[in-house]
């Protein structure tokens, strides 16, 4: 697979996802997809919409279950764990990025990013000074007590990204986090996204149709009829 079993970090073997569609027929959209990913790499899934890339992304972040496969993170494997200890997993050590920001509009970004810790049993008097660093390494320390309504898309998505940092994270997940923002918005993100990662030394897997954010990574995985095709250059050596 073009990844030496050293510092394996997140590995999954023979993943299938199966939807059933009705009249015992059933669509195929992961197609034994093997994946293994160094710890502190950032790593772009590609492929063509459809193709499986945010089905993988919910599998390796515990969100879908696989029709049969493993996945483990940091040496955990994942589909053992219970319900409620998948869904512990998850808040205190995956961090998730969407394409829409899905910030509470009732409170601030402040606690919005807080909200992981609050959930994971922090008080906010705990929780706050860590909000307010990663609101300062995102650049929106002004913004701290605005609503999500008074913030701007790209400003939006940035409180998203120190949402999804909040607890430390072992693995950050990232399914089209640049999709509804224009180009310069994009570009920022982009930036903010590889800086953070290179700073704290993240393990990052971004679903992205964005060459800009792809050629910023350190590897590319291609998903296509529902199996991976891996290449360590940009999609344009593929």
């Amino acid at each position: 697979m073009g990844v030496t079993k050293r510092n394996i970090f997140v590995r999954a073997e023979n993943l299938w996802k199966e939807f059933p569609t009705g009249k015992n027929e059933t669509l195929q959209v992961l197609k034994g997809v093997d994946v293994e990913i160094r710890k502190g790499e950032i790593v772009a899934v590609i492929g063509p919409s459809g193709s499986g890339k945010s089905t993988l992304l919910h599998i390796l972040g515990g969100l879908d279950r696989p029709t049969s496969g493993i996945v483990a993170v940091g040496g955990s494997n994942i589909f053992t764990f219970s319900e409620e200890e998948r869904a512990s997993f998850r808040n205190n050590k995956l961090g998730f990025i969407f394409q829409f920001h899905h910030l509470l509009p009732e409170f601030t970004a402040l606690e919005n990013v807080a909200m992981p810790a609050l959930v994971k049993g922090d008080s906010m008097k705990s929780a706050r000074p860590r909000a307010e660093t990663l609101l300062a390494e995102v650049g929106l320390s002004e913004r701290l007590h605005h609503k999500p309504n008074e913030l701007s898309g790209g400003e939006q998505q940035r409180v998203a990204v120190a949402r999804a940092l909040m607890n430390d994270p072992l693995l950050v997940l990232a399914d089209e986090p640049s999709g509804n923002l224009d180009e310069e918005n994009s570009h920022k993100l982009h930036r903010l996204l590889v800086d953070l990662a290179k700073k704290r030394g993240l393990t990052i897997l971004i679903a992205t149709h964005n060459s800009d954010l792809t050629r910023r990574g350190d590897r590319v995985l291609r998903l296509a009829d529902g199996k991976l095709v891996t290449s360590r250059g940009s999609p344009h050596t593929m």
